[in-house]
């Protein structure tokens, strides 16, 4: 994998590398990654479904850093990785028929896209629609930074522009990303592919992508 699209003057240092354990992970060093993501760092984490790229959730040069890292335009809908309903419940409107959907399905390796509230910063809300991106993961890891962290992440899959599939070997993505981003966690090999995407913003739920979480008891609301 070459990553010539990524430009030299978009380098940071060397990024650091944390071995983590994937079902118990080392409370000093889940730690020293939110104190990361807390002075506006870029961090790679693996998720139940797949690695994912993230930051803290009102960092503009943070987030902007992400556009460039997956060549991502105005449109794209950034994802905030919550902890529980409770947490998500801050960040979007959700009615009857919705949570009922969510409780029955977080955590999990879904996204939904959802009415964003005015807690969502403006730049990581759809521009039009004004929608987000919400999920609760299931992954030790993921479930430590955000318990640590106490807000969510903002965060997209680790896939790289050109490609279809997400980075899934900590060693590659060393290689791919250790001058763009300031820390890997290594969590052992990622999933090869994303979390399925669920749109609960309409009158009727709707599967916009297909991952690792099936689909099907949305289509069967729909």
């Amino acid at each position: 994998m070459t990553i010539h699209h990524l430009h030299a003057e978009e380098a940071t240092d060397v990024s650091q590398f944390f071995q983590i354990h994937p079902e118990n992970p080392q409370a000093r060093l889940i730690k020293q990654a939110v104190e990361i993501i807390k002075n506006g760092g870029v961090v790679v984490y693996p998720t139940d479904s797949s690695y994912a790229v993230g930051c803290h959730i009102g960092d503009k040069s943070a987030v902007e850093c992400i556009r460039r890292l997956r060549q991502l335009d105005d449109k794209h809908n950034f994802t905030l990785v919550c902890s529980d309903l409770s947490q998500l419940g801050l960040f979007a409107k959700v009615d009857t028929g919705a949570f009922r959907l969510l409780k029955a399905h977080t955590p999990g390796p879904y996204t939904f896209i959802l009415n964003a509230t005015r807690e969502v910063p403006r730049m990581l809300m759809h521009p039009k629609r004004r929608t987000i991106g919400l999920r609760v993961p299931s992954h030790p890891i993921a479930m430590a930074l955000l318990e640590q962290l106490g807000e969510p992440l903002m965060s997209v899959s680790l896939i790289m522009p050109g490609e279809t599939e997400p980075l899934s070997d900590p060693y590659e993505m060393r290689q791919v990303l250790e001058h763009h981003v300031d820390l890997i966690i290594d969590g052992g090999f990622g999933g090869l592919e994303a979390s399925t995407v669920i749109n609960l913003s309409g009158d009727e739920p709707e599967v916009i992508r297909v991952g690792c979480g099936d689909p099907a008891p949305f289509a069967a609301q729909a």
